[in-house]
């Protein structure tokens, strides 16, 4: 039943004055803060178990980075947003109730590595369930697999009150991070999927109420719960299909003395294709690309489709490729050596205006150049600050990176002066967009670098002529820089 939600807008039988979010994280503070900053006559409170988040949404140091949002949360919080660890309080008064926790990929069991893990979500059922006295609307936020609403309708009518009835809908969020605030409040689309029964279209009804207070009517789409759950995964999936897409044909160039920036180009003015994620790179991180895609390999080997297991599968490999290619080239252009070498790693967030860490290509990146041996000074304007560094830590010693993680610590510095993480290093390497970097005295660097030095730019953001004037060796992605001693991937400079 795709359509829009189109009509007058009509009050529900029942207006939505309480909206209670489970999940104080990337997608549940932000989501509830721009809909608490739109909604003032709807109370909205973000509750999670996690004391010092929740504090941290409290005060005036906000857990996580996004533009604009420190305004937001500052006009509503106290108003009619609140921040707490009370979830029966939260959840009994709410009619509707998002549910916006983790589903990271499971790391043991059936499916271990590829499926979502929903322990998460199953224990928001089971709260749901333990403390509901009246009906509720249970929405679905996280990103789930393909009928996961059918699997929370069991466990709350399995554990349900005499007169207390539940509508499960699923409402996926569409958010890039750097830009989440201005996705909130201008979407491309409201994607909402419910039941087709008379209950499910008015659970429908509300919701969408909720978001006409500042989305058009027309960006409010409704569907089936199973299409509304598969189209999340879907839209990541082909997302990531196109960076994977152009970082393929960057080897290509560098292979063929093509462009890659002036093939994206040619590709993009047409209409049929467009222009977005087209920019070729080390790769794609985040927290959704790779767990959907992830995901969705496994439903397909769970429904018997191999070839299309095969075909996401293909997405995700392009990906370690292209990480893989960069950091290999580093090794070869130092002289096939990095060992006990300093490098500057310039950006550990996944993208720029953001402070998130999950699936970095720096983490690669830099795993790749600790095993070889390398000492490592890492500067990122959001995530190395004395409040965060903690985290580049705990991401480079985790056990997926190394088994050493002593040997790692002894071998990487955080700090928070760009200048000061260059000095006396073989080589910058630059691994997030941060406009910042584009901005930087890169003669005063030149001259307080190891020579000969080298710049790899694995985010195309520099001028590289420019660059290669001061008397760098610039090495990029997707592109044969012609001046003698400079070559592209998987060739060494001459001396």
């Amino acid at each position: 039943m795709t359509e829009s939600h189109n009509g007058h807008s009509t009050l529900p039988k029942n207006p939505i004055k309480h909206i209670c979010c489970i999940g104080a994280g990337y997608v549940g503070g932000p989501t509830c803060s721009v809909m608490a900053l739109m909604c003032p006559d709807i109370k909205v409170t973000v509750v999670d178990q996690n004391l010092d988040r929740i504090n941290q949404w409290n005060s005036d140091k906000l857990p996580i980075y996004e533009p604009g949002l420190d305004e937001v949360v500052k006009k509503c919080r106290g108003r009619n947003l609140f921040f707490s660890t009370d979830m029966e309080s939260a959840i009994h008064e709410a009619e509707l109730i998002f549910i916006s926790v983790n589903t990271p990929t499971k790391t043991s069991g059936n499916g271990k590595g590829r499926a979502a893990d929903l322990k998460h979500v199953e224990g928001c059922a089971r709260l749901i369930a333990k403390i509901a006295k009246n009906s509720k609307i249970v929405v679905e936020k996280s990103t789930v697999p393909v009928r996961a609403a059918e699997s929370l309708m069991h466990v709350l009518k399995a554990n349900n009150k005499p007169g207390v009835r539940y509508s499960i809908l699923s409402n996926p969020e569409f958010l890039a991070e750097g830009t989440a605030i201005e996705n909130l409040m201008k979407p491309d689309r409201v994607l909402i999927g419910g039941e087709e029964t008379e209950e499910g279209k008015r659970a429908i009804e509300s919701l969408c109420w909720v978001y006409e207070h500042w989305v058009e009517k027309d960006k409010i789409l409704t569907t089936n719960t199973w299409s509304s759950e598969l189209s999340k995964l879907a839209a990541n999936a082909m997302l990531a299909q196109r960076i994977s897409s152009i970082n393929s044909l960057s080897a290509v160039c560098e292979a063929t003395g093509a462009d890659v920036s002036e093939v994206a180009l040619a590709i993009g003015l047409d209409s049929r294709v467009g222009s977005k994620f087209l920019q070729a790179s080390v790769g794609f991180g985040g927290s959704c690309f790779q767990k959907d895609l992830l995901n969705l390999v496994y439903i397909s080997e769970k429904l018997n489709l191999p070839e299309v297991a095969q075909y996401w599968q293909k997405v995700i490999d392009m990906n370690e490729y292209q990480k893989s290619r960069f950091s290999q080239k580093i090794i070869e252009c130092l002289f096939n050596t990095v060992n006990d070498k300093p490098i500057a790693v310039l950006g550990f967030a996944f993208k720029k205006n953001t402070g998130d860490t999950r699936e970095t290509p720096a983490i690669s990146v830099c795993k790749t150049l600790l095993d070889e041996g390398a000492k490592l000074n890492i500067y990122d304007p959001k995530v190395s600050s004395k409040v965060e560094k903690s985290q580049i830590i705990m991401d480079l010693t985790s056990p997926r990176v190394t088994d050493f993680p002593d040997d790692v610590k002894s071998s990487i510095e955080i700090f928070t002066n760009p200048y000061d993480a260059v000095e006396k290093t073989h080589a910058i390497v630059v691994c997030t967009e941060w406009d910042e970097f584009t901005e930087l005295d890169f003669n005063r660097i030149y001259q307080s670098m190891m020579k000969p030095a080298y710049i790899f730019d694995g985010r195309k953001i520099l001028n590289h002529d420019e660059l290669q004037n001061i008397g760098f060796h610039v090495i990029t992605i997707g592109k044969r820089l012609n001046r003698i001693g400079l070559r592209t991937f998987g060739n060494v400079p001459q001396q």
